[in-house]
C-alpha cells in the first residue's frame, strides 16, 4: 500500500503510495464523507497530534510551502507528558512531524486549546478565523507565518496530497 524510502538528502523517510494505495483514493474520500455525516466528533476522537499528522501527511499543500527552513511548534495544553508538543519541520518545500525538538529557531507556535475545533478546521467544518476568534487555536511568533499557515491546508474535496512525490520531483 505504501513504499517507504530514506530521504536522499538527509535524515527521515518519504512515503509514497503504491498503485494499489492510489486506487483506494475514491474509497477513502467516500469513507471520509460518510464519517463527516454520521459520526459525532468527540475529544477522544480528536487527538491533536493525530489531526496534525493527517494534515501534514495527506492535506498539507506542498506547492504552497516555503522553500526555506521553517519550524512550527504545536502545543496541546489539554494533554500532558509525551505527545503534548510536537514540531512541523518544513525544509525545501517538504514537511515532516517531529516528536523531538529538531533544533533551530521556532518561527511560529500554534497552541491548540480545543482539539475538537482543530479537527473541525482540518475537516473543513470550521474556518481558521473562527478557531482563532474563539481562542480554540492561538498563534505566537511570526505574523507572516501566522497569516499564511492556514493557506497550506489542502481542501478535502481535492483529495489527499500525493505523499512527498511533488516535493521530491522539484528537488
Amino acid at each position: 500500500m505504501v513504499e517507504i524510502r530514506r530521504k536522499p538528502d538527509g535524515p527521515g523517510s518519504t512515503y509514497e503510495p503504491t498503485e494499489a494505495g492510489r486506487e483506494l483514493t475514491q474509497v477513502m474520500r467516500a469513507l471520509q464523507r460518510w464519517g463527516s455525516k454520521w459520526a459525532d466528533l468527540t475529544p477522544e476522537q480528536a487527538h491533536p497530534g493525530v489531526v496534525l499528522w493527517m494534515w501534514a501527511t495527506f492535506f498539507l499543500d506542498r506547492e504552497r510551502l516555503p522553500r526555506r527552513r521553517v519550524l512550527v511548534r504545536f502545543d496541546y495544553p489539554t494533554l500532558s507528558g509525551p505527545g503534548s508538543r510536537c514540531w512541523l519541520l518544513i525544509e525545501r518545500g517538504d514537511a515532516e512531524i517531529c516528536e523531538k525538538y529538531p533544533g533551530g529557531d521556532e518561527h511560529l507556535i500554534v497552541v491548540v486549546n480545543d482539539p475538537v475545533a482543530f479537527a473541525r478546521w482540518h475537516l473543513g467544518e470550521m474556518g481558521w478565523g473562527d478557531a482563532l476568534r474563539s481562542r480554540a487555536i492561538e498563534l505566537k511568533g511570526s505574523r507572516n507565518l501566522a497569516r499564511v499557515l492556514p493557506t497550506w491546508h489542502r481542501d478535502h474535496e481535492r483529495g489527499p496530497q500525493p505523499l512527498h512525490s511533488a516535493a521530491l520531483a522539484r528537488a
